[in-house]
Formats: C-alpha cells, sequence, structure tokens
C-alpha cells in the first residue's frame, strides 16, 4: 500500500471532490482517479460511492480513514524528527475577524515567523459564523472566534480570555455627564457599526432592540480603524471590543460611556474540527497561541486589580 495513495484519499475527503484534490496537489484529476482507484483495487472494496455528482465515503473508507490518518501523521513526524526545528514547514491556514485579526494575533504571528520562517501562513477575515463553516469544511485549519463562549459537537473549542467592551463617543459628548448610559439614552443617536454577522454587533443591537430601542440612521463600516475615526471626527457612537480602542482611550482621543455591557460581553476563542489531525506546525502554533494567551490574561487581570484599588 503506498502511501502516496493515502495521502491522496486524505486530500479527496478534505476536499470532497476529486476535482478540487488534483488541484490541490497540483496532479491531473485523471491521476486522482487511477490512485484511488489502484487503493480501491489493493483493498478490493470500493471507497467512495459517487452520487449525483458527490462523493460519499462508503463504510470501508469511513473504516480506512483513520489509519491512514495515522499513517500520515508518522509520516509527516519521521520526517520532522530528522529536522532541527528551525527548518519546521507547512502550511497554516488560519481565520480571525478584523477586530482579532489586528489587535490579538500580530504578537502571535511574530513570535511564531521568528521561530518558524518556512512555515506559510495564511489568515483570512470573516466574522465569526462564516469562520466556523470554512473550519468545519477543511478550508481552515484553525480560527480565532470572537463571540459569547460557544461550544460545538464537532469543532474543538478553547476560551483564550473574556474581553472587555467599550461603548465610545468623541470628546465633549453630552452624555458622557451621566452616570450610566441606557438603552433609551441612543434613541436618537447614530450608531456606527462594524459589517452584519459580526458578533459584538448582533448582541448589541438585540440588547437596545430589547428595550424597544431602533436607533436610526445607522453607518456600516467593514474596518474597526474607519469607526474609530469617524467616532473622533463626531459621527456618533461605537460598541467596540475594548482591546481594538484602549489605545485611543488612553491618549484622550475617544471617550468611553459608563455603559452595562453584561448582556453583551464576548470571549476570544479558538476551534479547529476535533477530529483535525495537529501537524508539527499547527501543535507549535497552538502552543504559542497558549504563551500569549495567558500574557494576555496576566495583564487583564492586573488591569482589573488596578482599577479597583483606584475606585
Amino acid at each position: 500500500m503506498e502511501s502516496r495513495h493515502l495521502f491522496t484519499f486524505l486530500v479527496v475527503v478534505e476536499t470532497g471532490s476529486f476535482t478540487r484534490a488534483a488541484q490541490k496537489l497540483d496532479y491531473a484529476q485523471s491521476s486522482i482517479t487511477a490512485q484511488i482507484q489502484a487503493l480501491e483495487a489493493e483493498l478490493g472494496q470500493p471507497l467512495f460511492d459517487r452520487i449525483s455528482k458527490k462523493i460519499i465515503l462508503t463504510d470501508a473508507g469511513r473504516r480506512l480513514l483513520p489509519y491512514a490518518q495515522e499513517i500520515s501523521r508518522m509520516h509527516t513526524l519521521a520526517e520532522v524528527a530528522l529536522r532541527s526545528d528551525t527548518e519546521l514547514s507547512g502550511a497554516l491556514r488560519i481565520g480571525a475577524p478584523e477586530s482579532l485579526a489586528a489587535f490579538r494575533l500580530p504578537g502571535i504571528i511574530k513570535e511564531f515567523r521568528g521561530r518558524y520562517p518556512q512555515v506559510q501562513i495564511t489568515l483570512k477575515p470573516g466574522v465569526c459564523w462564516e469562520l466556523t463553516e470554512f473550519v468545519r469544511s477543511g478550508e481552515l485549519d484553525l480560527v480565532f472566534l470572537l463571540q459569547p463562549e460557544t461550544e460545538y459537537k464537532d469543532l474543538h473549542t478553547e476560551t483564550l480570555i473574556q474581553e472587555a467592551m467599550a461603548l465610545v463617543a468623541p470628546l465633549g459628548h453630552p452624555l458622557l455627564e451621566l452616570a450610566e448610559v441606557l438603552p433609551h439614552h441612543l434613541k436618537d443617536e447614530t450608531i456606527l457599526h462594524t459589517e452584519t454577522g459580526c458578533t459584538y454587533r448582533t448582541l448589541f443591537e438585540r440588547h437596545l432592540n430589547s428595550h424597544g430601542v431602533f436607533p436610526d440612521p445607522k453607518l456600516e463600516f467593514w474596518s474597526v480603524e474607519a469607526i474609530k475615526q469617524c467616532v473622533t471626527a463626531g459621527l456618533g457612537l461605537s460598541f467596540l471590543p475594548m482591546i481594538t480602542v484602549q489605545s485611543e482611550l488612553a491618549e484622550g482621543k475617544l471617550a468611553r460611556l459608563h455603559w452595562n455591557d453584561e448582556s453583551q460581553r464576548v470571549a476570544t476563542q479558538i476551534a479547529y474540527h476535533h477530529k483535525k489531525w495537529k501537524s508539527p506546525a499547527l501543535a507549535e502554533f497552538l502552543s504559542t497561541i497558549q504563551k500569549h494567551a495567558a500574557e494576555w490574561r496576566n495583564g487583564a487581570s492586573f488591569t482589573a486589580q488596578t482599577n479597583l484599588l483606584s475606585s
């Protein structure tokens, strides 16, 4: 049984298509078909059913899958064992919402790339529901999520840190004089929103709507940086993760309103398919994430203690 036939079998399962497998492996489709047929002939059983232009694993294919994954894993580990750590290579496909891509991932990626420059990293932006679908389909290896703590039956998830949120306003805004800003205070305010589908936007709108508040007009942006610039210019208010505005708040460019965000809190999580094999590159990347997440939590704990002492 040739290992390359097993590897081709795994890629067909991952992509769900002989055509996409050929594209990923840079083979002719006829070569993919021939390798799978050779493997089926050797095993004496079909591995895929071809139904309505779709390929579905047969019972034999499902039984072969974990063994093929383990053989592929051992093959990779054997190769890596003969190299130094600095020669770790491969590719990682990562997804993240724009807020995390800009304010949580740079430090992780910088450290990882410094240690393993041969690993190719592709970062795909998206909203959380899109990213979970990408990791389910195998299009992405790992995703970062910014949402209320969520568990999925088919995905391994881990919470890295609870994220503070902030309702920000331009300097001198009248609502800054209030000891507590309530939903009805926002009735006539312009809210600058992130894109539709953004989890914390949805939570914020749901909270306002539950109190009969439907602020209008609304401005929608894909870029958090654009939102901050517009708030600074006095175009409206915005509800954003604290990590995205802490510099502007510290520099006095933006002001934070006294807003109860209890029902709108989110966490930074990572998720990957529970059947996903952890390549050496992915395992090292996860280790780097854990190191940085511990630093984030320590920093958040110190800030909370400092705020408590000063209050």
